[in-house]
């Protein structure tokens, strides 16, 4: 009897781990980013749009307004690909995308990474109550160099 039950036990701590393993890999685990954020630094204003998971990917897009103009825009999108999830950024819209893989996910945290890029070589995102938070890090010329963003949900005005 001892050995069904710990035999149980054990399939059940492979089949919890084999779903974790699953939502790592489904754009739907990110479904806390979807929406419209927005926040203000001083004069510079940033938006970041993310649409909900849906067939397998989620398409996003960031730009920066300074003094009433726009100055920085990027192309983002988060997709399932084989072996997990990649984020995929196009600042200005520069072609090819730069792929980040998903190194960690834990609840309402993601990390992707690329060490092989120049600067960043990690993007981060997490919601901090309600706010969406957002950072990128990494080396740039032998020095450590991040930058970070706080976005609330945001009411689109035409």
């Amino acid at each position: 009897m001892r050995r069904i039950v710990t035999g149980a036990a054990l399939l059940l701590a492979v089949s919890a781990v084999e779903a974790s393993r699953a939502q790592a890999t489904s754009a739907s685990a990110l479904a806390w980013m979807a929406g419209s954020w927005a926040g203000a630094d001083g004069r510079v204003e940033h938006e970041e749009h993310w649409t909900a998971p849906k067939g397998g990917a989620m398409v996003g897009m960031h730009r920066t307004i300074r003094d009433g103009r726009m100055v920085e825009f990027e192309f983002l999108r988060i997709e399932e690909q084989k072996g997990g999830l990649v984020y995929l950024s196009m600042p200005n819209g520069r072609s090819p995308a730069t792929p980040f893989t998903l190194k960690t996910l834990e609840g309402q945290r993601v990390v992707f990474e690329n060490l092989a890029h120049d600067f960043p070589q990690r993007v981060i995102y997490w919601l901090d109550g309600d706010d969406l938070r957002a950072r990128i890090e990494g080396t740039a010329n032998g020095k450590e160099r991040s930058m970070e963003w706080r976005w609330s949900r945001a009411i689109l005005a035409p």
